[in-house]
């Protein structure tokens, strides 16, 4: 029911002993989350026991990718794999704001064994039952992040359930609800968005800071609130 956002190998070893059941996996979180180097990954997938999701983000200037950040993707989506993963955090807009299907297929074409979750660059489209219809024709698309085109999940809650039922109805990609998500509110919108798994960050750490550790407590009560 829990994903939560990790770093490194100490973050992992912490998520897990604390009840996390899929991990995202970034680098430079205070750019929005990007692709994490080879010596972390290598060292986050020997240690994790549960699925981990790698970023794969070669900049934080926008979601719009040309051929060189093409190339960029394509060698670290094989960096993964060859690491003995499978499973990925991605998305691509135009320039307008719909779905790059060209620049995903091209990605998921990488290998039949890629599992993606597409991340919030769906926030940025505007017409979001539209654009889950475009992802639920792709297979290996299993997950969407999204606050439901709003800053918070509070905010987006409203849509947030439309594409939950809309998931359910066309059996495609689950609605992973994140963004502005904390043991305070997540008692609320559980009974409304009955999601699958909720997606965590800053809000299960100490003082809220990804420099510090994990809060047990947050933890704790958030799993108390989904059970």
């Amino acid at each position: 029911m829990l994903e939560i956002i990790v770093q490194n190998q100490r973050d992992v070893r912490e998520a897990v002993k604390l009840g996390a059941s899929s991990l995202e996996f970034v680098s430079a979180i205070s750019e929005g989350g990007l692709t994490p180097s080879y010596g972390a990954m290598k060292q986050v997938y020997e240690t994790a026991t549960v699925p981990v999701f790698t970023m794969i983000r070669p900049h934080s200037f926008s979601f719009v990718y040309d051929e060189t950040d093409f190339d960029i993707i394509q060698e670290d989506i094989k960096q993964v794999l060859a690491l003995g993963q499978h499973q990925i955090v991605f998305g691509a807009l135009h320039e307008d704001g719909r779905i790059n299907e060209e620049m995903l297929e091209r990605v998921l074409s990488i290998s039949p064994d890629l599992e993606m979750t597409f991340h919030r660059a769906f926030d940025e489209i505007e017409d979001q039952r539209t654009a889950y219809r475009t992802l639920a024709a792709y297979e290996q698309v299993k997950w969407i992040l999204t606050s439901g085109g709003k800053p918070t999940c509070t905010e987006g809650k409203d849509r947030l359930r439309e594409l939950i039922l809309l998931s359910k109805e066309l059996q495609g990609p689950r609605i992973l609800p994140g963004s502005g998500l904390n043991a305070e509110n997540i008692g609320e919108l559980h009974p409304i968005l009955q999601a699958n798994q909720y997606h965590f960050g800053s809000a299960v750490r100490k003082d809220s800071s990804f420099a510090k550790g994990f809060d047990e407590k947050e933890i704790k009560k958030i799993m108390d609130s989904l059970s």
